[in-house]
């Protein structure tokens, strides 16, 4: 199995103005835009950070998925959350030739916690031998940021001006959370209970 992110978040869709205010840096000196490169980093290293404690996608944007053999025949666990959408299904041979799979034959069972690709029929198209499909999906809580959730929007400016503030700072583990982020980001966190619930 292998996961590839094929678009990045636009810096369009960053929110640097509500950031830049919420670290209170001055405006109106002809300098405003000075640090936004990197103001935009930090944002992208705490939603990151964000999304890799939650297991879910904040902003969304499309992925490609391969996978070489299914582990059950009737139902994929997607590996992103929450999934909006299935592109594409693709079977790749071992001389990496294409068949593409119609979309009458597969559904998204959508959930929250565990999205799953579902065939139509009994069984998920037949992985070629020495080959794999290939899944292309868009996957994300919001599209633009004002769409986030505002616990979670908060949790990422905390957590960025926390990389801000202590951007030359060695001595932090590798642990290292803020408290307000913790406990802003735990209901969103994906429970495992069982060998069976993250199958």
């Amino acid at each position: 199995m292998m996961l590839s992110e094929e678009t990045a978040i636009a810096d369009a869709a960053l929110p640097v103005v509500q950031f830049r205010s919420h670290l209170r840096l001055g405006s109106g000196f002809g300098e405003d835009g000075l640090q936004d490169d990197l103001l935009k980093g930090f944002l992208r290293a705490a939603i990151a950070t964000i999304e890799a404690r939650t297991g879910k996608v904040l902003m969304s944007r499309d992925f490609s998925w391969m996978v070489y053999a299914w582990s059950n025949l009737t139902r994929a666990r997607l590996p992103v959350v929450p999934v909006t959408a299935i592109t594409g299904f693709t079977l790749v041979d071992a001389s990496a030739a294409e068949v593409t799979v119609a979309a009458e034959r597969f559904r998204l069972e959508r959930d929250l916690q565990a999205p799953v690709l579902r065939p139509s029929g009994a069984l998920l198209p037949s992985i070629p031998r020495g080959g794999h499909a290939r899944i292309a999906l868009s996957a994300g809580m919001a599209a633009d940021w004002g769409d986030l959730p505002a616990d979670l929007g908060q949790a990422v400016l905390l957590l960025a001006a926390h990389y801000y503030e202590y951007r030359d700072e060695t001595a932090l583990g590798p642990g290292c959370m803020p408290f307000g982020v913790s406990s802003l980001i735990d209901r969103y966190r994906v429970l495992r209970l069982s060998p069976r619930a993250v199958q």
